[in-house]
């Protein structure tokens, strides 16, 4: 989140696009996170899975929204 708003703050959109890019790759870092939380244990199965998949539509939304703004006028 902290990356959409000094990206939008930014003010050029291929600056801001360039802050939604990091705000991807910290939902990928998330993802790891949560592996290494699954294999000590520290959270169950079935909440790596709902925590892991919730990192993967976030990811996939700032994609589209890097989408969106590449093509908008």
């Amino acid at each position: 989140m902290h990356n959409i708003a000094e990206g939008f703050d930014s003010g050029s959109r291929a600056e801001f696009i360039k802050f939604l890019r990091y705000a991807q790759r910290s939902c990928s870092e998330v993802q790891s996170q949560l592996y290494v939380a699954l294999d000590q244990e520290y959270i169950s199965p079935s909440k790596f899975e709902e925590l892991y998949e919730l990192a993967r539509l976030t990811y996939a939304k700032i994609g589209g929204f890097i989408k969106y703004l590449l093509n908008a006028d």
